[in-house]
Formats: structure tokens, C-alpha cells, sequence
């Protein structure tokens, strides 16, 4: 009988309680990286199973109670900064009545605080550092046959009173050989996974990763699990994986969520060949940076199905853009949402606010430019300094700020420019989203996306319940507050 790995997305209820209308509107995509992993160890002997615990609506408790019920011999969970803690209470729960599991944990935070996060967490056993694909399989297999986990590359341990890292594994040279993410495990896909309200025509949606990597070195950015070199699928490995998309589970839009999909202009040409060839007739969106984009390309593009594109504006000033070593300006932000626009592209700008050297002049900026430019959707989160970016190490240096980490998720001010208090950037921020969105043409194409897909109206309606039960409460306990 083969050994049972759990892989785990843990849930983030720390930072959601109160605001759980959200999950009406926000992005319930599965995690890519948990389904290459259980499509792996699956190819090599294993069984696995995924718990997305936040698009299941499980709590910690109830994610405890099903591990506990199917009794894995591992559990390996991903970890973002926001849900170490999280994380570390389900580990410490399982561990306790499962006292023989092995606990595996991996993912972005790993990549960047791994040493630190497995000194400070007891109940994390091994830390998985880097694309864990391979790590993980040999990191089985090592266990399975009684060696030592330290004969494997790419592993953070516990040895006695230290801690402990083994020689970095090497990264992937191409994506092809992976086997398709094992989308089969998924309890009711694709029907219980939906990107963010509006932000996709409508329909059965599914995301791909179509390379790996970024050359660039903004920041605010952490790169530290894939590196700086770009590596990605063959634009005819792509096309295969949509074509299995669409024939196993009628998917109709795919979302490609890697930040450099436009970075080859020869890459992306080809992708739009294949795709014309393969006749799929599915649209799809992708991300890029606003210097990765011309017009004949974007003209292309459009033709083969591109339905938005989102790009990585972060504000309106130049001097900010400058500071974060973003290798563009405002000029060639606003150039790249005309070309977009003029070739039938929707476009969804990406901003973040209270950046270092944010100001009351760089936030007018920004609110003058988003109304200037015919961007469709506006996306802005609050400036959330991640461990690993060179801007986490310019404010904090060696200091680990881990009461801060269940707060970073770019919904939370968990570090404020000079001159600004968190209330004052919380109402600079619902001021510039008032901004953007309070204008007639932005509201017109929501009404007429929702006209053409209801699905999207459905879910803001229940949004809008959500809002309003959730203010009635308030209301309630601020009544019983005063009338004690």
C-alpha cells in the first residue's frame, strides 16, 4: 500500500474574521503549486490528497478533525506569511493525535525565512527550500527507505539544538517533463474555483502557470523560490494543457498567473500560432509588466481569445516608481493601457499604496492617473513589506517581525510611510478605489459584463447580503456594549 501524504493550503481565519461576505468576490483559485506537487508524488507511488481549506470553508478545527480522519503518514503544507501561524496550530493539533505523521512544510515563506521559521516553529519538522517538486519526491523516498533526510538536497532540518540546511537543489531546466497538475483531486472542480468577481468573462475557469522565474528586481518583490532565471513551458506544452482543460471539464477561460507570460515576444507568438492551430476557441488573461507589450503583439494576441491583461502599475508617481526599482515609468504605463485598449483587451491595473516615500503628492498622482488612463479594473493593496524583498531588509534589517506575518496580505497597513497614521491610509485607500470606480464608464462595463454573465451578479448579490448582515451585527453587539 502506497504512503499517504496530505497537502494542505491552510486557512487564513485569523485575518478573515468579521469579513467573511469577501469570499463571495475575491479569487478562490486552488493552489498551483499543491497541484504539481500531489500530481508528482502521485507519479511516483504516492497517495496524495489536497485540502483547500479556505474554498472548503474549513476552519482550523475542522481541518485537524479530516486529517486526523484520513491518517497520512505525511502532511506537507504550503506556507505564505500570512498563514504561518495558522499553519503551526494545525501542525501542533495533528502532531498531538497523530504523534507518528511526519510534518513537511514548503512554499514562498520557506523560500525566504525558512531557517527562522523552523527555529521559531517547533511543529514544523522539515522545511522544503525551493521548487519542491523533486525535493519532496526524494524527501519520500529517503524517508520511505529509512535514510536520512540530510542525504536530501534542498531541505531545512532540525538537528538536536541547530538548525540545519542541506545544498541547495538545482531548479528546474523545463517545465514540459512535469506531469499536468493533478486537478482530478479536487473536490468539485472546476465549479467550487473562481477567480475574483468581474475579473474573467464568465463560465469554467482554470489557472496555469506558463513559466517560472523573474530577471527583474523590484523592491517590494521576493523571487527566492523560483530565482531570477525564466524558464517556461513550450508554447506547444501550453496549448496541450488548455486542451485538457477544455476536454476533461469544459473550461472555458484559463487565467495565466506567472508574471512574465509576455516576457519572449518569439514565445508568445508561437503560443498565439499553436492556439489558432489547436482551434480551442477559449479566452484567456495573463500578467505582464507594461515595457513587455507592443501593439502588433497585443493585435495578435486578441485575435486567439486574450480577454484582460494585468498589469503592474503600482502608482502614478515616477519618483516611487524609481525608488522601487521598477524599471518603468508612467509614460510607459499609461502607452501600454492605450495599446491594450485600441486592441480589444481589457485591462486591470495593479497599484499598491503607502510604499516608502509615499506621499500626499504621490497619492494625487495616482488618483489622477487612474482616472486618466482606460484602464477596466483597478486593483489596490496595501503596501506589505514581504520577508525575502529587499525592502522587508531595508526596514527591518535582521529583526523578524512574526507578530506582523498573519497581517501580511496586502489588506492590512503593517508599516506606514512618514507623515501617515493607519487611519489616514485607510482613508487614502478607500479613497482611491471611490475614485476609480465611482466613474460612469467603469460602472457601465461591470453592468454589462453582468448583463452577458449572471453569474458575476449572483455573486454580488450575495456579497452585498453579506455586507449588510455583517453591519447588522455590528450593530447589535455596539447595542449590548451600551446597554452594559
Amino acid at each position: 500500500m502506497s504512503a499517504k501524504i496530505v497537502l494542505l493550503n491552510p486557512p487564513y481565519e485569523r485575518i478573515a474574521k468579521g469579513y467573511e461576505f469577501l469570499r463571495h468576490i475575491t479569487n478562490r483559485s486552488p493552489s498551483l503549486g499543491l497541484l504539481h506537487l500531489a500530481a508528482m508524488v502521485r507519479e511516483h507511488g504516492f497517495s496524495p490528497e489536497i485540502i483547500e481549506s479556505d474554498i472548503a470553508g474549513l476552519d482550523e478545527e475542522a481541518v485537524v478533525t479530516r486529517i486526523v480522519a484520513s491518517a497520512p503518514k505525511y502532511l506537507g503544507i504550503t506556507l505564505f506569511t500570512v498563514g504561518v501561524w495558522s499553519a503551526a496550530s494545525i501542525a501542533r493539533a495533528v502532531k498531538k493525535r497523530l504523534p507518528k505523521i511526519t510534518i513537511i512544510v514548503g512554499g514562498p515563506h520557506i523560500s525566504s525565512m525558512g531557517a527562522e521559521t523552523i527555529e521559531r516553529f517547533g511543529e514544523f519538522e522539515i522545511a522544503v527550500d525551493g521548487e519542491a517538486e523533486w525535493i519532496l519526491v526524494k524527501l519520500l523516498q529517503a524517508l520511505e527507505a529509512g535514510q536520512p533526510p540530510e542525504t536530501v538536497e534542498g531541505l531545512i532540518l532540525r538537528q538536536e539544538q541547530e538548525i540545519v540546511s542541506t545544498p541547495r537543489a538545482a531548479e528546474l531546466k523545463s517545465l514540459d517533463p512535469l506531469p499536468l497538475p493533478a486537478w482530478d483531486l479536487l473536490s468539485n472542480f472546476p465549479l467550487a474555483f473562481q477567480p475574483a468577481i468581474f475579473d474573467f468573462p464568465g463560465g469554467k475557469v482554470a489557472t496555469i502557470a506558463a513559466s517560472r522565474g523573474c530577471p527583474f528586481h523590484c523592491r517590494f518583490c521576493d523571487t527566492s523560490t523560483f530565482g531570477a532565471r525564466l524558464r517556461a513551458y513550450s508554447p506547444g506544452r501550453v496549448v496541450e494543457i488548455m486542451g485538457h482543460l477544455k476536454e476533461r471539464w469544459g473550461i472555458g477561460h484559463i487565467m495565466f498567473v506567472d508574471d512574465l507570460f509576455l516576457a519572449s515576444r518569439i514565445r508568445v507568438m508561437e503560443f498565439c500560432d499553436r492556439l489558432e492551430e489547436a482551434a480551442l476557441k477559449m479566452t484567456w488573461s495573463c500578467t505582464a509588466r507594461v515595457d513587455t507589450v507592443k501593439p502588433d503583439v497585443l493585435q495578435r494576441m486578441r485575435a486567439v481569445g486574450c480577454w484582460e491583461i494585468s498589469f503592474g502599475l503600482e502608482t502614478g508617481s515616477d519618483d516611487l516608481l524609481k525608488q522601487m526599482d521598477k524599471a518603468a515609468c508612467v509614460k510607459s504605463s499609461e502607452q501600454a493601457i492605450q495599446w491594450a485598449s485600441q486592441a480589444g483587451i481589457r485591462t486591470k491595473g495593479l497599484f499598491m499604496l503607502g510604499y516608502p516615500g509615499e506621499t500626499e503628492d504621490s497619492i494625487e498622482l495616482t488618483r489622477k492617473f487612474v482616472r486618466k488612463i482606460p484602464m477596466d479594473m483597478m486593483n489596490l493593496s496595501k503596501f506589505t513589506p514581504y520577508p525575502g524583498s529587499p525592502i522587508y531588509r531595508d526596514l527591518y534589517g535582521t529583526n523578524i517581525r512574526a507578530d506582523h506575518w498573519e497581517k501580511m496580505n496586502g489588506m492590512n497597513f503593517v508599516w506606514s510611510p512618514d507623515g501617515f497614521s493607519e487611519e489616514v491610509l485607510d482613508q487614502r485607500y478607500r479613497g482611491l478605489l471611490k475614485s476609480f470606480y465611482s466613474q460612469r464608464r467603469v460602472l457601465a462595463n461591470f453592468i454589462k459584463l453582468g448583463a452577458q454573465h449572471p453569474g458575476h451578479l449572483v455573486r454580488l448579490a450575495r456579497f452585498g447580503l453579506g455586507v449588510l448582515g455583517s453591519r447588522m451585527r455590528g450593530h447589535k453587539l455596539a447595542s449590548a456594549a451600551q446597554a452594559r
